[in-house]
């Protein structure tokens, strides 16, 4: 039996870094990989559901520029988390490092360059993020889910590799046989918030399915929402009768998919892959504060595939009933969004990885 590889995953900050993360994690264990995963504090509680890993804990800082204190305290920090991190990577010596994207991934990686060991970093979004880019020159290879990545200069290019987006497994092979909306059915709306979204969408939203109720479109809605909500949305759905289920986080979101007509979601990429792969029509609504607007290039890539629908937050209120009166009147609407989605599947991004890290080992240096 050949000895096992050891393997390093550093995930951290939001779910769009985590999950990729442990979807990775849980391919390289098939491959017979020894497998740790490495995250801060603000990525750990994502984790609760992966206790078969390997979970370490380092700390990590963003550089905060607001004044030469915090940039003074912000490089104290970086500094103690790479000699944190070079210590770990003695200790635990990987022979192949990924960063998953997020600060958190800065100081592991640029402790693996130290020590001359091989690290990949992953970008799933359309414009490269800034901590991918500061360790682009170092990297052995950036793994992208999409050829057409944004920012990277043209001397990297070498280093580009598409392999898809790192969904589960148990998504790239869902598929759901569903009519949208019948005559006389309601429409069933899964609103996904995701931890930066949950609170305004319960704000916005429910007042715009009221309105749809209010002029004969029955609707149903299944909504991610955050624990201080349950209460608050609840009184308002029973009290204007709108039927609904509320859910604060679930791991398994094709049960959900299953009962969607579509969906209204932010637009990180592993979101908007999940429900491309699996065939549920949504409508996409860009985080305004997500960094270098990648969420909007995110959006407005699956819009001009014909995959989704793109409504900005500030144009919420102006244009979503609209839309959800017209899919209400014309199911072919839908059809047509499930149809171009079907032309798209991310099932080889596993085989992608395990053919490209091959390779990787296989060079002399």
């Amino acid at each position: 039996m050949s000895k096992k590889k050891r393997a390093l995953i550093v995930v951290g900050g939001t779910g769009g870094h985590v999950f990729p993360g442990c979807n990775l994690a849980k391919n390289l264990i098939e491959q017979n990989y020894i497998v740790k995963l490495v995250s801060d504090k603000r990525g750990y509680k994502y984790l609760n559901d992966y206790k078969n890993f390997k979970i370490y804990i380092l700390p990590s800082s963003q550089f905060n520029q607001k004044n030469l204190f915090t940039i003074f305290l912000s490089l104290i920090i970086i500094f103690y988390s790479i000699l944190r991190s070079i210590i770990f990577l003695l200790f635990n010596r990987p022979e192949i490092v990924f960063g998953m994207g997020g600060y958190a991934s800065f100081p592991i990686c640029i402790a693996a360059s130290v020590l001359k060991i091989k690290f990949i970093i992953y970008e799933n979004n359309l414009i490269i993020g800034k901590t991918n880019k500061l360790l682009l020159p170092l990297a052995k290879k950036i793994f992208v889910s999409n050829y057409r990545l944004e920012g990277i200069p043209s001397k990297y290019k070498n280093k580009i590799i598409e392999i898809g987006n790192i969904i589960k497994r148990e998504i790239i092979n869902f598929s759901v046989s569903r009519s949208p909306k019948r005559e006389n059915s309601k429409l069933n709306i899964l609103v996904l918030g995701g931890s930066q979204a949950a609170k305004v969408f319960a704000v916005i939203l429910p007042k715009i399915f009221k309105s749809c109720v209010d002029n004969g479109i029955p609707v149903k809605i299944y909504q991610h929402c955050l624990h201080s909500q349950n209460e608050i949305l609840k009184n308002f759905y029973e009290n204007n009768n709108i039927d609904y289920e509320t859910f604060n986080f679930s791991n398994n979101l094709s049960k959900y998919f299953e009962k969607a007509n579509f969906a209204i979601t932010r637009s990180g990429s592993s979101i908007l892959a999940e429900l491309t792969n699996s065939n549920v029509p949504f409508i996409s609504v860009p985080l305004p504060s997500s960094a270098d607007k990648h969420q909007l290039k995110n959006a407005i890539f699956y819009e001009r595939k014909k995959y989704a629908f793109l409504i900005e937050e500030k144009d919420l209120n102006l244009k979503l009933f609209d839309l959800i009166k017209n899919i209400s009147e014309n199911s072919s609407i839908l059809d047509a969004i499930i149809h171009n989605q079907r032309q798209y599947s991310d099932k080889n991004v596993y085989k992608n990885i395990n053919l490209e890290l091959k390779k990787i080992f296989n060079e002399k240096n």
